[in-house]
């Protein structure tokens, strides 16, 4: 059994242009983060409505608490006649004293606190906020939920093996019960998601774009994970 997952970021949010760290304060999508979104969700339900097969037609909708994600996932969800399940561990980090500041703000207001971020920035939390390593123990948590879920093999490692070749040809020849969902979170925690997913050191997080309304797609075969898209834009 293969079951694809679409890990998709919310859309642009209201206020957006000023580039505030946000974490954990409900900001809603703005006008235009609505379009995207509905992009979005033409996207995935256009291979549905083309082909009529139920591997198409997404079997769930899971999301972040956070409006924003809340309300990207009904919209997803609404043409498969789905409702959102929110699962609190996809929730955005949470910057503390640094959340509605600019990053010029942080360093400037916050100079000792700035320099211990760029000098650990896995494990340093901003007061009252929590860090990349805190983050990454509920946003596996949460991936690892809604694989069991799906009955779907939990990632072990990034190892490939010749016995994961053997299984990757038997889930060809077994298609039929191939099974999509949707999770809608945030930049942060979709990026350490996708580092799991692939198997490279957290570090790396930095090295991987989210935009808004990001769409990525990733197989989940017997063994191991295939990314097929990263960071992708719809076009519905």
């Amino acid at each position: 059994m293969v079951t694809t997952i679409y890990l998709i970021r919310h859309g642009e949010t209201e206020g957006s242009e000023a580039k505030r760290y946000k974490g954990s304060i409900d900001v809603p999508l703005s006008e235009n983060g609505q379009r995207q979104i509905e992009q979005v969700a033409e996207y995935l339900n256009k291979s549905y409505r083309t082909y009529k097969t139920n591997n198409d037609k997404l079997k769930a909708v899971y999301c972040s608490p956070l409006s924003r994600a809340l309300k990207s996932a009904e919209i997803i969800a609404e043409p498969h006649g789905l409702k959102p399940i929110v699962i609190e561990n996809l929730r955005e980090r949470s910057f503390g004293i640094w959340e509605g500041m600019t990053f010029t703000e942080i360093k400037e207001k916050y100079p000792q606190e700035f320099e211990a971020w760029a000098n650990n920035p896995l494990k340093y939390s901003p007061m009252g906020g929590e860090s990349t390593i805190e983050v990454r123990e509920r946003a596996i948590s949460a991936l690892n939920k809604i694989m069991d879920n799906h009955n779907c093999n939990r990632i072990q490692d990034a190892g490939y093996r010749m016995q994961d070749k053997k299984n990757h040809e038997s889930c060809i020849m077994n298609l039929a019960s191939s099974s999509s969902i949707a999770v809608v979170a945030h930049g942060g925690v979709n990026r350490i998601m996708l580092c799991h997913i692939m198997g490279i050191p957290l570090e790396n997080i930095f090295r991987i774009e989210q935009d808004f309304a990001a769409v990525n797609i990733i197989e989940f075969w017997e063994k191991y994970p295939v990314v097929k898209l990263l960071n992708g834009a719809a076009i519905g």
